[in-house]
């Protein structure tokens, strides 16, 4: 009568224990794989900050470019007289005659 009851409580053990078992293998995986994120947020972080310093800084040269063409483009850029009109010709060829 002892013998059944034994098993009953061994299989039940076994059971259980592989329960907790796979549940803290589980665990300590998540929680290595949080440690090993963790390890990589301050890298991340620098790769992050450099880009946005890369993308401002271009920003930056292109805002800075389109003022100076406005400004340019206000004052008129280079002060030339407006071509005159051509004069008319006075029926004459001034080329020599073949």
């Amino acid at each position: 009568m002892e013998r059944p009851l034994i098993a009953v409580l061994l299989v039940v053990g076994l059971i259980v224990g592989s329960g907790v078992g796979s549940s803290y293998a589980r665990a300590r995986r998540g929680w290595n794989d949080y440690q090993a994120a963790k390890k990589t947020v301050p890298g991340a972080r620098r790769a992050a900050w450099l880009l946005i310093k890369v993308v401002t800084t271009k920003i930056g040269v292109i805002v800075l470019l389109l003022i100076g063409a406005v400004a340019y483009a206000a004052v008129g850029g280079e002060e030339r007289p407006a071509p005159s009109a051509p004069s008319p010709s006075t029926g004459q060829d001034d080329r020599p005659a073949r």
